[in-house]
């Protein structure tokens, strides 16, 4: 068993047990690369640093994001589908922002591996379903820019979260998140933000319960 640590939880669809849990598996990722000597001393103190530093960016981040998501969840209030792209470390956090923007909006959302769109998801892509794509600096940026242009060429409108000050997905995109700058196996704990930010102010836009969504419950207790 392996604690996160992270405390009362009050909402239904959670958020911080999420984060936390990336963490705690960072933490143990980090713990058996020492102990099978894939990684030194400095290699593992660099990545320590790295995730001590990571709290404060998270708070800054969702400081500078509140405002301009609330905007950019108006701006996409009146859709009924939505499709969110990632690769690598970023595909699962695709599919909890496609989760949670279901959960507590009610708005049918698909997360889905960029490298496989085009086995499915690219037929439904026309003007109506926005798609979010992770689209970070590092491993299968190229990749994902081919992704966003696929996308946009069919007619979506796109938005894409990606490393601040990221100049040449602005011009394929029709709205731009900016997070931080971070180390790599950090990026999924800055890329998640803005997705849940998004499906929070989506929520309570719609009006809906973002802490007791119907149908939810805190514990399954049917299989």
């Amino acid at each position: 068993m392996l604690y996160t640590h992270a405390g009362p939880e009050i909402g239904v669809a959670s958020t911080k047990a999420f984060t936390s849990a990336i963490a705690a598996l960072a933490l143990l990722a980090l713990y058996l690369g020492q102990e099978r000597g894939v990684l030194g001393p400095a290699a593992i103190r660099g990545h320590l640093e790295s995730l001590i530093a990571l709290p404060e960016e998270m708070d800054r981040t969702l400081k500078q994001l509140d405002a301009p998501l609330r905007l950019l969840a108006r701006r996409y209030l009146g859709a009924q589908h939505f499709l969110f792209l990632g690769r690598g470390l970023n595909y699962p956090i695709a599919l909890e922002g496609a989760l949670k923007l279901k959960e507590i909006s009610y708005i049918h959302a698909e997360g889905y591996a960029a490298g496989e769109m085009k086995h499915g998801p690219i037929a439904l892509i026309d003007e109506t379903m926005p798609v979010l794509v992770l689209a970070p600096r590092g491993s299968g940026y190229e990749k994902i820019v081919g992704n966003l242009q696929e996308t946009k060429a069919r007619g979506a409108k796109t938005l894409a979260v990606v490393t601040v000050g990221d100049k040449r997905i602005a011009d394929v995109v029709d709205d731009l998140i900016q997070v931080p700058d971070v180390a790599g196996f950090c990026q999924p704990l800055v890329t998640v933000l803005p997705l849940q930010l998004l499906a929070y102010h989506t929520a309570d836009l719609r009006g809906t319960d973002v802490d007791q969504p119907r149908n939810l419950a805190k514990s399954v207790t049917v299989e």
